[in-house]
């Protein structure tokens, strides 16, 4: 809060207090409040809508005509002020008319208002009511009084829940038909199979009290609970045990810095000076922060502030006493843990031996807590909207993270179904777990490749467990991505070396960072502060690396430093014209001319290869093959610049299939393109670990994969039964006449040998 923002709050909850403490009836102590309201912000119209009977029903107003009141009712969502308490979100027009929402009520007389402001009257995550104001001029609201407003907001939900003027807030509440069984669905975080009772994270911190009695005292209040709450995140950062080294240290690091944040504790201080108790003072900011989480369109930003969120709940659970949590008094049995969303230190407090999965409210796959819950081996769902008002406490649940689904209350015949699929799981993975030591060798005899994808420190143990051949995909941007600041070329040389040490004799291709598109950093951004219309085709990866210099600069000296003795490959991608890709070398060469300045120890070879997802680059392999060792298809992004598809549009998602004719022939030719040159053609995209899409993939002479480790067992399989001869026959001929459906008659060209691709 500004320091203004604090003293109108201060000047009006001095009031308030006074209009609470009176003798007077609920209603005459609402019609109060308007006229406190109104003249503290000279608002011409102040008004009180709360929810009764399922509706938002005028309670005070002043400015608008008396006779409205207790007549003009609402639904939730409909108008300015449904649409407030249905989004809990402050609305501030300077033309309210202009609003598509606005809906206009004639017994109001508001016709001569034009400005309106108004904000959500909050009780247990819920909105009960409505506070508003109007003016005749058409402006917008002042930042002082928005806040102002937002403070009030919080006295009027205690004033009018101790007065059971609204409708009773049951956060538990079920529908008459919620017993029987129910699907959720949602998105894929970490994936897996889990079963479960369904454990509720925390029980929401109830604030009886609001105005305080002594600002002191309560600013005391708070101190000592960020005391406690910084020694708790300091102990269980320290006591964090996955193994030595990987990116969750960085993520509980940087979640310590948010601890340990002076804005965040001023901004609680400025709340207490209004007034507020420490309980509605952490709450206040706490809903502020919730607000701008829902205007944030930038997802990196948005995880961040899910840790202040789950900070602000620890420090609340602290203040009020109120410390029971579902980890604090423990996990009595295999369980799924349910909650809005969660921080990375709540998630380390629960038992791993009963924590089966996770289904959160919100989330997403960049957040934090999903970075630490892949790292446990956790399964996580996300954006699983309304829980509350389908699953109970200790119901069963059927978590299938990989299909993006969990059962709640299954009957019999579903859960016999999912162990029967959970055992059949176990089994194939045991059988896959018992190719580890074989080799992908065809049935004619030819030796492929089978590389997987990796970002994490931690993601190397899979080289041993699968028996990949190396990492053809390091996405050097996870550093990037889980880190507050942009790393040092310390710390990014100690996880190159890391890797490289873990990695052995096996060969480990690093990308160089890409960033921009989806992958957005809160501390890189575009200079002229604009967002893309197309970010997927816009300011990312090498492009973002060459203008940039000192970052590109950073991570050639840092995987230099880090492959001295060893043999480093290192790729470029999003190249779409040789020049850049001679640009990036450049930088290469200019790092590695300095370090023979410092007689440092260099890398005993250096290989450096492209990602081929522009299809531009097609064009002129001719000239660029002479200057690579080997050369990646990058097959997500290719596929949609090929089909101008998004792929992350739910509509395009499946239009367009990986096994059409324009996408085989197209990666027919990039082959044909580098014949003659001594270049290493790979697919590090998700087709190669698809079974049927692998076999394509051979068939068109593609003798290198780079794929998910949980592929690696299933395309070793495919790949020891087929005789790729046969298969590169036979996809000569389906691209000279394609057949009507590619993806059918490649299916039953290998059902014929028996080779199963499901």
């Amino acid at each position: 809060m500004t320091s203004g923002a604090v003293e109108a709050a201060r000047n009006i909850l001095t009031r308030l207090h006074e209009v609470m403490a009176s003798r007077s009836n609920a209603q005459a102590k609402l019609n109060n409040v308007v006229e406190v309201i109104g003249e503290c912000l000279d608002s011409e119209v102040c008004s009180i809508y709360l929810l009764r009977e399922g509706m938002l029903e005028l309670f005070a107003t002043r400015g608008l005509a008396q006779e409205a009141v207790h007549v003009t009712r609402m639904a939730v969502g409909e108008g300015l002020v449904g649409t407030i308490a249905d989004n809990i979100e402050t609305l501030n027009l300077a033309e309210a008319t202009a609003h598509p929402d606005f809906s206009y009520r004639p017994e109001t007389g508001e016709e001569k208002f034009h400005s309106f402001a108004g904000v959500p009257i909050v009780r247990r995550e819920r909105a009960v009511g409505v506070l508003c104001v109007q003016h005749v001029d058409p402006r917008r609201y002042e930042e002082v009084e928005i806040e102002a407003l937002q403070t009030v907001a919080m006295v009027l939900s205690e004033l009018i829940t101790n007065a059971d003027l609204i409708d009773e807030v049951d956060t538990h509440s079920f529908d008459a038909a919620s017993n029987g069984p129910e699907q959720l669905h949602g998105l894929t975080l970490v994936k897996g199979l889990a079963s479960g009772t369904a454990v509720y994270h925390q029980p929401r911190v109830t604030i009886e009290h609001v105005v305080a009695e002594d600002t002191e005292a309560e600013r005391q209040r708070v101190i000592l609970a960020f005391e406690k709450m910084r020694e708790q995140i300091d102990r269980m950062a320290s006591q964090a045990e996955f193994g030595v080294g990987g990116e969750h240290e960085e993520v509980l690091e940087t979640y310590r810095m948010f601890a340990y944040d002076e804005g965040w504790t001023r901004r609680i201080n400025e709340a207490i000076d209004s007034g507020l108790t420490a309980e509605a003072a952490i709450e206040r900011v706490q809903q502020r922060t919730r607000m701008r989480m829902r205007q944030i369109d930038d997802p990196l930003l948005a995880d961040r502030m899910h840790d202040l969120e789950d900070l602000a709940n620890r420090l609340l659970r602290i203040v009020s006493g109120q410390m029971g949590t579902a980890a604090s008094m423990g996990l009595r049995s295999d369980a799924i843990l349910i909650a809005r969303n969660l921080g990375p230190a709540e998630l380390l407090e629960y038992d791993r031996r009963r924590l089966k999965g996770v289904i959160l409210e919100e989330g997403s796959l960049t957040s934090h807590v999903v970075i630490v819950a892949r790292a446990m081996g956790v399964p996580v769902l996300g954006r699983v909207r309304s829980m509350r008002g389908i699953v109970r406490e200790g119901d069963l649940l059927l978590l299938d993270a990989d299909q993006a689904t969990a059962m709640v209350r299954p009957a019999a015949g579903m859960i016999e179904a999912f162990e029967a699929r959970f055992a059949k799981s176990r089994e194939r993975q045991a059988a896959y777990a018992a190719l580890r030591d074989v080799q992908p060798v065809s049935r004619d005899g030819e030796r492929i490749t089978v590389m997987i994808n990796a970002g994490l420190r931690e993601d190397i143990t899979n080289l041993s467990l699968t028996g990949a051949d190396g990492i053809g995909l390091f996405r050097t941007e996870f550093q990037f991505l889980v880190s507050a600041t942009l790393p040092q070329r310390e710390r990014q040389t100690r996880l190159y070396r890391d890797v490289l040490d873990a990695a052995g004799d096996k060969p480990v291709m690093f990308r160089t960072v890409d960033i921009g598109g989806d992958k957005t950093l809160p501390y890189l951004r575009h200079d002229d502060g604009e967002g893309e219309e197309n970010p997927a085709m816009g300011w990312r990866a090498l492009r973002v690396a060459l203008e940039r210099d000192g970052l590109l600069k950073a991570q050639a000296r840092a995987l230099l430093e880090a492959a001295a003795g060893r043999t480093l490959n290192v790729m470029f991608p999003m190249v779409a014209e040789p020049w850049e890709f001679d640009a990036a070398k450049a930088v290469f060469d200019n790092q590695l001319a300095y370090l023979k300045t410092q007689k440092k120890v260099l890398p005993e070879a250096i290989r450096y290869g492209v990602m081929l997802e522009v299809p531009a680059l097609a064009e002129q392999l001719d000239l660029l093959a002479p200057k690579i060792s080997f050369l990646s298809i990058g097959t997500n992004d290719l596929t949609q610049f090929l089909f101008a598809a998004d792929r992350s549009n739910p509509k395009l998602a499946e239009r367009y299939d990986w096994l059409s004719p324009a996408i085989l022939r197209f990666l027919r030719r990039v082959l044909r393109n580098v014949e003659g040159h001594n270049v290493d053609v790979g697919v590090c995209g998700e087709m190669g670990g698809r079974r049927l899409e692998a076999l394509a993939l051979l068939g068109l002479g593609i003798t290198r994969l780079s794929i998910t480790p949980a592929s690696v067992g299933p395309i070793k399989e495919i790949i020891g039964k087929v005789d790729i001869s046969q298969i590169r026959e036979a996809m000569n001929g389906w691209l000279v006449n394609p057949p009507e459906n590619m993806r059918a008659t490649l299916a039953r060209w290998a059902a014929d040998r028996e080779i199963l691709v499901d």
